[in-house]
């Protein structure tokens, strides 16, 4: 494709009566004869509640040659791209002499933070920042949110929850500092409206094409079709892809609504959610995708769920709730159904990191550009052990890591060493330590 003299700015929008859109990156963004842009590297940050099955889950051998253990089997397609962790703790979940309980709130305040949290229930809440905020102080100085956090549960961060600590202490897993628990947004309209509201959209404009039934994209159609004219095929097919993605959202969100204002039995989860749980983690994981794709933000974090919440998975086949059944006791019939919803969650991990893949970013795909981590706060949830954590990283091509293998750490290592890894990968510049950290931690290289 020849372009003229000028290239697209970078933040270019797409406008129209009311609305706005950041466009994705487009090779007519590079200037003729200039250099490939390099692409961003995002960080993703994926906390699954009340624990794993561990020996369904940890491979038996290490380094290349493991074989895919039953909970890992439906990630099978990103095994090249897949670092099986194990051995990092989080120390800082574990109950001080006089605590009482608290063992999931500790453990997810610790998640991210490698900081043991105030117990209290009141607002004199303290615990650690995440490193999905420190990330988000250096990448939010160049894209209009800072970070995204998002989850499946509502965000309540008052009153008690577990013994004397706040909700607020495992109803999220990011803090913005010391004192300030950020929540987890989980209305897929909110989270449509915080990316493409802002920018230029008129409040009221928007809330017209809603009741209207229309789309946002109706209201910058003609600037689409102007701008398709300035562009090659390769950038029209970005754009094309994009906006279907856009007007696939809205769709989704939009049926979810109607769904919500049916007369229909009780549902646990919110207005406006669809109420098939991998509707609905697809539909939040979409926007995820879309955030990242238009460089609106480079740092998401995601709650899958509550500790200690009443959550069920019928798609399993059963209807316990996932966190009832942690706590087996031993019971082969429970294990059997952890190991179901174990198995059940990385598929829809799957979903979002084929997302991710088949979505165009410069010379590659958002997943060549990005490291996810996926894991949950405590190990075994019958025991509460904040020990051996379960923790997957993928990030094989990204900054020389090397993919597809199982590493194994001596025991007790801090699983902030990694996170302080993952920073300086990601060009997070001038961070000494975090939480716990005693130095970084060493990751196969290509």
């Amino acid at each position: 494709m020849i372009i003229a003299k000028k290239a697209i700015h970078r933040r270019a929008l797409l406008r129209g009566t009311g609305a706005a859109l950041t466009l994705p990156f487009l090779d007519a963004m590079t200037p003729a004869l200039s250099a490939p842009v390099a692409r961003p590297i995002r960080l993703g940050f994926i906390e699954t509640p009340n624990g794993i099955w561990m020996d369904n889950w940890t491979p038996k051998t290490e380094g290349a040659d493991f074989a895919l253990t039953p909970s890992l089997e439906p990630l099978a397609d990103f095994r090249d791209r897949m670092l099986v962790l194990t051995g990092l703790d989080q120390h800082q979940a574990a109950a001080l002499g006089f605590e009482i309980g608290g063992d999931h709130p500790r453990a997810c305040a610790a998640w991210l933070t490698g900081a043991h949290c105030k117990m209290t229930s009141g607002a004199d809440l303290r615990a650690g920042i995440s490193v999905d905020q420190v990330a988000a102080r250096e990448f939010g100085k160049y894209t209009q949110l800072a970070s995204l956090e998002v989850g499946l549960d509502p965000p309540d961060v008052v009153g008690a929850c577990e013994s004397a600590y706040s909700c607020a202490y495992y109803n999220t897993v990011s803090w913005r500092n010391e004192t300030t628990p950020l929540p987890m947004e989980n209305r897929p309209r909110a989270v449509f409206e915080r990316m493409f509201g802002a920018g230029g959209t008129d409040a009221k404009t928007r809330l017209a094409l809603r009741r209207e039934d229309r789309s946002i994209l109706d209201a910058v159609t003609d600037d689409v079709k102007r701008l398709r004219g300035r562009l090659g095929g390769s950038d029209r097919g970005k754009i094309d892809q994009y906006l279907d993605a856009v007007r696939d959202i809205e769709r989704r969100i939009q049926l979810a609504e109607a769904q919500d204002n049916r007369d229909l039995p009780k549902l646990e989860g919110p207005a406006g959610a669809p109420p098939v749980f991998s509707e609905y983690y697809r539909l939040m994981t979409d926007l995820m995708v879309l955030a990242w794709q238009t460089d609106m933000t480079r740092v998401s974090t995601f709650q899958v769920g509550h500790e200690m919440g009443g959550r069920a998975y019928p798609e399993t086949g059963f209807g316990d709730a996932h966190h009832s059944v942690t706590h087996h006791s031993g019971d082969k019939e429970k294990i059997e159904k952890v190991k179901q919803i174990d198995k059940f969650l990385t598929t829809q991990l799957a979903y979002y990191l084929e997302k991710l893949r088949s979505t165009p970013d410069g010379d590659g795909s958002l997943l060549d550009h990005a490291m996810v981590m996926y894991g949950s706060s405590i190990s075994d949830g019958n025991l509460h052990l904040y020990t051996n954590l379960p923790v997957l990283l993928f990030a094989g091509g990204v900054a020389g890591i090397q993919g597809g293998r199982h590493v194994r750490y001596a025991r007790g290592t801090p699983m902030n060493n990694l996170f302080l890894t993952m920073l300086d990968k990601a060009n997070v510049p001038h961070v000494e330590s975090l939480g716990d950290s005693t130095g970084r931690l060493d990751l196969p290289s290509i």
